[in-house]
């Protein structure tokens, strides 16, 4: 039987302002299990201008076999860290910070932080997102009416995707944005309320992350009047839409780059990379020639694109579209290129043009791998990110099958596709793996902003989780991306089982006709309930965190409030665990909200788990005791 061990984290449960100003004072509370001790001291260490600060922590109260001790803590600086120590009688030292419980000092990368920036709209903590890329959602009567353009290659909606260049970004066909608001009632039966899409810009691909333009919608999706259709019938269902902007670069078409292309001293050639004199050579995306990188050491694209009331950026927030945010691409590269980094200062820049617009809108960036350094508060509200959920669930859940393929290239592949990393398929992970990976690559990321982070199983820019999922791993891998703390993430077609092997095969036109067949049923059932207990239960937005028990083949943890608790179990194996009463306080009271797994608790207030596995299941508990 696993003892608990103290336990704080972000939720109000342990911090009673998650948006404090500088120079405020915070409470903040710990909760020690009662034999844990004794202890003659509990206390906080700050770091307050790189300046260790102490304060001393009392005992409030006990309650449900837990001491409960409460410190102040000023917040110093913007992103204010603190830790806690806890000095036991006879003379040992233990810390606690986000990484868990140590006998060594810690780093102050991995402390508990407050966020004395503005903080994101309440509406993000209820949000269960729904990832649309627009050519392959669905199809209006409009779109036949549509001239296909020059660059377009045009398929059918049922041929199948062509993952070689020059196919993979060219290929065409055709959905358009009345056709998505077509399908909205689709949505609101799934229950998702915050749609995503990816670019709407006129561009030269399928993707459109190459725009020609950012100051109208592309024609070809129905223009500037069917995407202000879409929003106003989105917001009439209760749907907020958060659209995609890159801020790295834009297409070689656009007008800005065109402008300068070729032409020394005009007034856009500022905005991009130019290497040569005559303007003819330039810096890109990755060494794409069609996706010019953006300078943004220039004040004039400043202003033109994420600067003021004026800007892009804030054109689209604004009536008569009234967008709800922006999920940027390529955030981690913006604004970085050898040794110039300005992307603290685009990030902030463009933040305080969306809370001048609208402060009740989002702001998402994209960084695909450890994005601690950029997370700190200051500008994005959270981040498209694979390492903290997405990729450690794939090493756990999945069951690689060595299928081929052929790439961009042409080249016959054999490996399963990882996230681009060239080691040579999916890792296998255990439970105990997924939790100590979630854990490293949230350690340093402030609670408030963890609970931004998105948590998909796939996206237009990876394979679909399915193509590989362990027989019976789907509905823990949907259960996980539910209850763990964060933004939950739908890619469109997850709910219907498509499958892909890698990024382009993931964009699989929807198979739109296919929902009585019993296998696409059960899938979208399956959604249905899930995405019903999220959005059922506010702890699984806001509430704390806490690690209840981990194996080799399952996790089980309990999301917290003062209102409410969630206890959660994910294996991927048969279940047989025992818990201390403590772990679990008042489990008699336990009401089953999903999954086939039994909760049986002793006479002593043990708590016994079992279940045949893989199984993922959910039990309601009463809310915790503050004393």
């Amino acid at each position: 039987m696993e003892l608990p061990i103290p336990h704080h984290d972000g939720s109000p449960l342990h911090v009673d302002n998650l948006s404090p100003t500088l120079g405020e004072t915070v409470r903040v509370r710990v909760r020690v299990p009662a034999d844990y001790g004794p202890l003659v001291a509990v206390r906080t260490r700050s770091n307050p201008d790189h300046e260790p600060a102490w304060t001393d922590a009392a005992l409030i109260g006990s309650a449900d076999g837990w001491d409960w001790w409460e410190a102040d803590v000023v917040v110093g600086n913007p992103r204010h860290g603190y830790r806690w120590l806890f000095q036991h009688e006879d003379g040992r030292v233990h810390w606690l910070n986000q990484s868990g419980l140590h006998t060594l000092e810690t780093l102050d990368a991995e402390d508990f932080a407050l966020v004395a920036s503005p903080p994101p709209p309440e509406w993000m903590y209820d949000a269960v997102m729904y990832q649309v890329f627009p050519d392959r959602f669905a199809r209006s009567a409009q779109a036949d009416e549509h001239e296909t353009p020059d660059w377009a290659i045009p398929a059918a909606w049922d041929d199948p995707v062509d993952t070689v260049a020059p196919g993979r970004s060219q290929q065409f066909y055709g959905g358009d944005l009345d056709g998505l608001t077509g399908k909205l009632d689709h949505l609101v039966e799934l229950g998702v309320n915050l749609l995503y899409l990816t670019p709407v810009f006129p561009a030269a691909s399928n993707h459109r992350y190459d725009a020609s333009s950012f100051l109208s919608v592309d024609p070809l999706l129905g223009g500037d009047e069917a995407y202000i259709r879409l929003i106003e019938a989105a917001h009439e269902r209760g749907i907020r839409i958060i659209g995609d902007l890159t801020s790295n670069h834009s297409g070689d078409r656009h007008e800005w780059f065109l402008s300068a292309l070729g032409n020394p001293a005009a007034p856009a050639e500022e905005f991009y990379y130019f290497t040569d004199e005559g303007n003819t050579e330039y810096v890109s995306w990755l060494g794409y020639p069609t996706l010019p990188k953006f300078n943004w050491a220039s004040e004039k694209l400043r202003e033109r694109f994420i600067d003021g009331p004026d800007s892009v950026v804030a054109k689209w927030l604004k009536p008569p579209y009234s967008t709800d945010g922006w999920r940027i691409d390529v955030a981690n590269m913006t604004g970085r290129l050898g040794e110039v980094d300005l992307n603290a200062e685009v990030r902030q820049l463009l933040r305080r043009t969306m809370i001048d617009i609208n402060p009740e809108t989002i702001l998402l960036g994209e960084s695909t791998n450890d994005a601690v350094s950029d997370l700190q508060g200051d500008g994005w509200h959270g981040a498209m990110t694979y390492p903290s959920f997405t990729r450690p669930l794939w090493g756990w859940l999945s069951e690689p099958v060595a299928t081929r393929y052929v790439s961009a290239e042409g080249e016959e592949v054999t490996d399963p596709w990882f996230f681009g990393q060239p080691i040579g398929g999916i890792p296998r992970y255990t439970a105990a793996q997924f939790v100590a990976a979630v854990t490293r690559f949230t350690a340093g990321i402030p609670w408030r902003v963890r609970l931004g982070n998105m948590q998909p199983l796939d996206t237009h820019d990876t394979a679909r989780f399915a193509t590989h999922a362990a027989p019976g791993s789907i509905p823990l891998a949907v259960g996980l991306s539910m209850t763990l703390p964060g933004l939950p993430v739908v890619f469109a077609g997850d709910e219907y089982g498509v499958i892909g092997v890698d990024g382009e095969a993931s964009r699989t036109p929807m198979p739109w006709g296919s929902e009585s067949e019993p296998e696409v049923a059960a899938r979208l059932a399956l959604y249905r309930d899930l995405i019903r207990l999220r959005r059922d239960h506010p702890v699984l937005g806001t509430g704390g965190l806490r690690w209840v028990h981990v194996d080799d083949d399952t996790v089980i943890f309990v999301r917290e409030s003062a209102e409410e608790s969630i206890l959660v179990l994910a294996s991927s194996g048969d279940v047989d665990v025992e818990l201390a009463s403590i772990s679990v306080p008042r489990a008699a009271d336990a009401v089953d909200l999903y999954g086939d797994a039994t909760l049986a608790t002793a006479s002593d207030g043990s708590v016994l788990i079992t279940a045949d596995g893989p199984v993922f299941a959910a039990w309601a508990l009463p809310g915790v005791v503050l004393p």
